[in-house]
């Protein structure tokens, strides 16, 4: 299953890593993304490959909110059929 990641904040150390790390630790593959910084803002847009991961997706878009919230961004993980579907109305 294809997931869209997105990560926004105030720009510091470790955010890519931390964040790649926690997929790569729960079998996710990144297969595109897409980074700034905006003046001292952090943004970021992955589209993952969740089908190797053996936890529900709830679970996983939980993990990564806390993940967020240690790190002082906001981490959200949505189906990326939501995107397909709002580009087909």
């Amino acid at each position: 299953m294809r997931a869209v990641v997105t990560v926004t904040g105030s720009d510091k150390r470790g955010i890519i890593a931390k964040v790649s790390a926690f997929l790569f630790e729960h079998n996710i593959n990144i297969e595109d993304v897409s980074q700034t910084i905006l003046g001292d803002q952090f943004a970021m847009i992955m589209m993952v490959d969740m089908s190797e991961s053996k936890e529900a997706f709830s679970a996983v878009a939980a993990k990564l909110s806390a993940l967020g919230e240690q790190i002082g961004v906001t981490v959200r993980l949505q189906h990326a059929d939501i995107f397909d579907a709002m580009h087909n109305i």
